[in-house]
């Protein structure tokens, strides 16, 4: 086992292990696959990706395992909650690009996420993505009989 995990670059100072599955070309080429590490990509369209995948499946936990889980208005319960944490990510989002970006710094590509203008604009995308995606799953559970309780 020893062999097989070893320094990052052999450089026992970098704080990060080597193993087959941090090191491996699979795991580098899926997360470089992800939108908040793809080429090419603006802020906004950044942030839109990410909230679409999360507002998608944010209502989930809410409908099926909230307290009105077994009522006729569950799934509008879900909506509703599933709308109020994308709010308060959206809020967090805002609350850490003021305190970490100075409107004087403007060294960085505005594609980096390292600006204040572009963090605006991630935050954006985040929030219309989750809640546009987060509407679509209540219109999916909502009309497809599949997925109706009664």
């Amino acid at each position: 086992m020893a062999n097989f995990i070893k320094p990052y670059n052999d450089d026992p100072f970098v704080g990060h292990l080597a193993t087959p599955i941090t090191s491996s070309a699979v795991t580098r080429a899926i997360l470089q696959n992800l939108p908040a590490y793809r080429f090419g990509l603006t802020p906004l369209l950044r942030g839109l990706e990410i909230g679409l995948a999360h507002g998608y499946f944010l209502i989930g936990p809410f409908v099926k395992l909230g307290p009105l889980r077994n009522s006729d208005i569950g799934l509008l319960a879900g909506f509703l909650s599933t709308i109020g944490l994308i709010i308060i990510l959206t809020l967090g989002l805002t609350i850490y690009g003021v305190a970490a970006f100075d409107e004087g710094k403007s060294e960085v590509v505005d594609n980096d996420l390292q600006t204040k203008k572009s963090w605006d604009q991630f935050k954006g995308g985040f929030f219309v993505g989750a809640c546009g995606s987060a509407s679509f799953a209540f219109i999916c559970l909502s009309s497809i009989p599949t997925f109706t309780t009664k």
